[in-house]
């Protein structure tokens, strides 16, 4: 028997869905998968697109694991579309020229953007926005570019207008409906909308077309409304919907709908039953082509079942269009008959435009609950939505009202029936999320919370609480409570807050390894005291013990500060000579310092005395502290800089240098928007615009490395210092131990946007309290080398053998290498090796 061939066409994440749907009925170990795809990378988030423009990469937009297709077998070919099909012969031609022939075909070719057919369409200047190539694309003009208008106030309209926003353009949205999203929300929905967005500092016009794009030796200059009026614009992006992408099947003859797409039936065939059509490019058996991903999903579900064993239940007979997204921060949301055409439907509403919040319940004649639109306040989606179709348990006005202003308590994700589908990306009922013990094992088992990601906080909700997350077995509490409680009690000593806060069986004890540096550190940030004074000593681990990194073979690292990486040709000097005098090795960091290895712990006075004398300090390599911030060299001396990094650096590193936090902290200040200094892979990274800066949060690079996120843009000086002020201080008080901001922020419940109702909008009333807590920081703030140097008390830890002072440590030992030194990895495996036999 020869094995049978299915042919993919089309690559995104419907046929990404497909392919997963067949994998999991075991098709791909019984057939060959072929996959022709359009684009240059595989499958990819297209939902969360725009986050592009926020930090994250392709490869984070990547919905394909890895090594997925090598698993299964599957015949991936990214950048080769198919050009034909000969349904008699049944085969794909590339445009590679491969010809494959197929048993079955599946066609996924999605849908293209709509350009409205006006002179100038194809100027150098207009752009669509549907793939991460037109953003590549976008992105790279914006920069000679100060004006942009976008055509269609859509949802891909607004995320496009908050990109160029975000690129520093002044940017015009252009909509020929009355309101602001006219398919997802209702007049007023629009109006809360377009008051919201206009306060931003877009302008909007809505009611008028686009009649031309007006440009000047073939580049775009401006733009001609059909209302008669004109703006300047230096680009165009079209962003006016989309249409299905039917003319692979057009032109070998399958049926299509009248005003396009794909004809299928319930179990997603075509007018061919070899053939199968799925996601944006499909009309549907109930007449409608859906152009959101849930649907797209069941589709490619319904194909996979009819594909493994010709039955898929009662097939795809339409879908939930329900959608909630948040639109230049904004939250938007709507559900069910938002619009009200049911007969005999009545309105429940709620309207503050002040605070720009609008919210509509259509409800039937006997209570019954038909559809919503949210905007400003979706909190209530994620238990509206399933709620749909049935009458809520409480009126409807107690579920619009917020709260202070007559609501009862809020309704829970408890009151859903266990046949509530609580993630419509993935059609997971309530049930189905209750046989699962946390967030990790739902999204694992069930995909729910992996799409468009609105209902993970009901999913939280239902989820089992933990049985105890202390921090340890001496406290019941976790690292952010005892920071709390340290602060609001005003404890000084790691035994007061023992004694008082912690477990029974553990007071009056001396703590133990988890606990005693993580309580260390919440002292350090709260009283700003010197690291090494009485009780705080026995707290600390190795490396602030000594105040210098430990390396592999007991010696210590010297690294002094140099902020910026800003240093006179004097300091360099000194530290040459150090480094020759004690023959310490030598390293510039990519953290812009120079590293000194292999000092014996004897040796760090004498050392640091050198360096205080020419005026370095301690630059906590050895801390769960700031580290550094990096720079580049800004407009002083870059022609690409639009403003003074290496200042900001500076500023920012010395302001924050010290700061103890639950792990170490690293920042950069790039010059311009080519972000050489790598902002966006830090905890905290500042990247310059012509009108400010902006500020991104939670990076990291390493092991698994994240881009960080866009909390604010267009920043003063001040406004920047402000908001890192509070950023910190907010991390460090609820952060749990050594957790970096990255898996704090991800951790956190409802991440970037909480985060930023809480440090830029003040929504919990702490601002002023974050303030004054890094005020006092830097304030207090002492070099601790240069502490240590003033007091004899202090210098005698600094011995290699308690009983034998003056005497060097003989296990530390170095051999040549490049002119330097480097440990001696022979005595060290042999010491092992005994260390190993005598046990």
């Amino acid at each position: 028997m020869t094995t049978p061939t299915l042919v993919l066409v089309g690559h995104g994440m419907v046929g990404q869905r497909f392919l997963e749907a067949l994998a999991d009925r075991g098709v791909t170990e019984r057939a060959r998968i072929v996959v022709l795809c359009e684009e240059p990378r595989p499958a990819y988030d297209r939902v969360q697109l725009t986050s592009y423009f926020s930090g994250k990469t392709p490869d984070d937009l990547s919905m394909v694991e890895a090594g997925f297709m090598e698993r299964h077998g599957i015949e991936l070919y990214v950048g080769d579309p198919a050009e034909s099909v000969d349904r008699a012969a049944r085969t794909v031609t590339a445009r590679s020229g491969r010809v494959i022939a197929y048993d079955t075909l599946v066609l996924a070719t999605g849908s293209y953007p709509f350009v409205p057919p006006v002179p100038g369409k194809d100027a150098t200047g207009c752009f669509v926005y549907r793939t991460i190539e037109d953003l590549l694309a976008i992105e790279e003009y914006a920069k000679t570019a100060r004006t942009g208008a976008v055509v269609g106030g859509g949802l891909l309209g607004l995320e496009a207008a908050g990109a160029l926003k975000g690129l520093g353009l002044d940017t015009h949205v252009v909509e020929f409906a009355p309101r602001l999203m006219p398919v997802q929300v209702d007049e007023g929905g629009g109006a809360a909308l377009l008051r919201t967005i206009e306060r931003m500092g877009l302008t909007v016009h809505t009611g008028t077309g686009t009649q031309e794009v007006v440009t000047e030796d073939g580049r775009v200059t401006g733009m001609r409304l059909s209302d008669g009026s004109e703006l300047a614009a230096d680009m165009v992006v079209f962003s006016a919907g989309v249409r299905p992408r039917d003319q692979l099947a057009r032109d070998c003859g399958l049926a299509v709908g009248e005003r396009g797409g794909i004809a299928v039936d319930e179990l997603c065939r075509t007018s061919d039953p070899a053939v199968f059509a799925i996601g944006e490019c499909a009309l549907a058996a109930d007449g409608r082509v859906y152009g959101l991903v849930a649907p797209g999903y069941e589709m490619a579900q319904t194909a996979a079942a009819t594909i493994a064993d010709g039955a898929a239940g009662d097939g795809f007979t339409g879908a939930d269009m329900s959608t909630k997204l948040k639109l230049l921060g904004v939250d938007v949301a709507s559900f069910g008959d938002a619009h009200g055409t049911a007969e005999g439907c009545l309105d429940v509403v709620y309207s503050d435009s002040r605070s720009g919040v609008y919210k509509k319940l259509v409800v039937s004649g006997d209570g019954v609950l038909l559809g919503g639109v949210l905007v400003g306040d979706a909190e209530q989606y994620g238990l509206l939505r399933p709620l749909t179709g049935s009458v809520p348990p409480v009126s409807p006005e107690q579920l619009v009202l917020p709260a202070g202003a007559g609501a009862p308590v809020a309704l829970g994700p408890s009151a859903l029936p266990d046949d509530a589908v609580i993630c419509s990306c993935h059609n997971v009922t309530k049930h189905a999320i209750g046989q699962c013990a946390s967030l990790a094992e739902v999204k694992k088992c069930t995909k729910a919370g992996t799409g468009c990601g609105s209902c993970v906080k009901v999913i939280e909700k239902l989820l089992p609480a933990p049985a105890d997350n202390g921090l340890c077995g001496c406290f019941s509490y976790t690292r952010s409570e005892l920071y709390e409680i340290a602060r609001t009690l005003r404890l000084a000593s790691f035994a007061a807050l023992l004694d008082s806060h912690g477990r029974e069986e553990a007071r009056g004890g001396e703590g133990c390894e988890v606990c005693k540096p993580t309580v260390g550190s919440i002292l350090a940030s709260l009283n700003n005291g010197y690291i090494l004074d009485g009780e705080q000593a026995s707290l600390q681990d190795t490396n602030d013990h000594f105040l210098a990194n430990m390396q592999r073979n007991g010696s210590y690292s010297v690294v002094p500060r140099i902020p910026g990486g800003e240093i006179t040709p004097d300091k360099l000097i000194v530290i040459g000579e150090v480094a020759r005098d004690f023959g310490l090795y030598t390293k510039i960091t990519g953290g812009q310092r120079i590293d000194l290895f292999g000092a014996r712990v004897d040796q760090l006075p004498s050392i640091w005395t050198r360096l205080v004398d020419a005026g370095f300090e301690s630059g906590h390599a050895y801390g769960k502290a700031l580290r550094t911030v990096k720079s580049c060299v800004g407009q002083t001396w870059c022609r690409y800089g639009v403003q003074d990094s290496v200042r900001m650096a500076i500023r920012l590193e010395l302001r924050y240098r010290g700061l103890r936090a639950p792990h170490k902290l690293k920042s950069a200040v790039s010059g311009c928007a080519r972000e050489c200094a790598e902002a966006q892979s830090k905890d905290f990274g500042i990247i310059a615009t012509a009108n400010g800066w902006n500020l991104y949060v939670g990076g990291n690079g390493g092991a698994t490395p994240r881009h960080a996120d866009l909390l604010a843009q267009d920043l003063s000086d001040a406004e920047l210092v402000r908001l890192i002020d509070r950023f910190l201080m907010f991390y460090i008080r609820t952060a749990d131990r050594l957790e970096r901001t990255s898996t704090w922020l991800e951790r956190l419940e409802g991440g970037l946007d909480h985060l930023k109702d809480v440090v830029v909008h003040d929504s919990l009333g702490l601002c002023d309290e974050l303030e004054a807590l890094m005020a006092a920081h830097v304030a207090g703030y002492r070099d601790e080398w240069a502490q240590t140097l003033d007091d004899p008390e202090r210098l005698r830890r600094f011995v290699s053998f308690v009983n034998a002072p003056g005497a060097p440590d003989p296990s530390v030992r170095f051999v040549p290498e490049r002119d330097q030194i480097k440990p001696d990895l022979t005595i060290l495996t042999i010491g092992n090796l005994e260390g190993a036999t005598s046990r």
